[in-house]
């Protein structure tokens, strides 16, 4: 082993564990069907459409039933305070 590799092995793992701790590989789309539970620290829930009026506030560990979507956005009904159909951004869901 040269100097060189010796010194690069432990950046290299240093860095595998930043990234593992640091990227959002937690969070994931929702699936149609499926009670989800919000892994973001808040999400918001519009009412008629994506990027519509403000409803309320979904928080960190309460869910949400995906009924439509798929892609940016999921329309479905938000538990917790809220307890109404709307639409909230996919890709928060652990």
């Amino acid at each position: 082993m040269t100097r060189t590799s010796r010194l690069a092995a432990p950046a290299l793992a240093l860095a595998a564990i930043t990234v593992m701790t640091v990227s959002p590989a937690a969070a994931d789309n929702g699936t149609v069907g499926q009670r989800e539970t919000v892994c973001a620290q808040d999400l918001f829930v519009r009412v008629t459409a994506p990027h519509g009026a403000w409803m309320g506030t979904l928080y960190r560990g309460q869910t949400f039933l995906v009924e439509q979507g798929g892609g940016d956005w999921v329309y479905g009904f938000a538990y917790g305070d809220i307890n109404r159909r709307g639409w909230v951004q996919n890709g928060w869901f652990c």
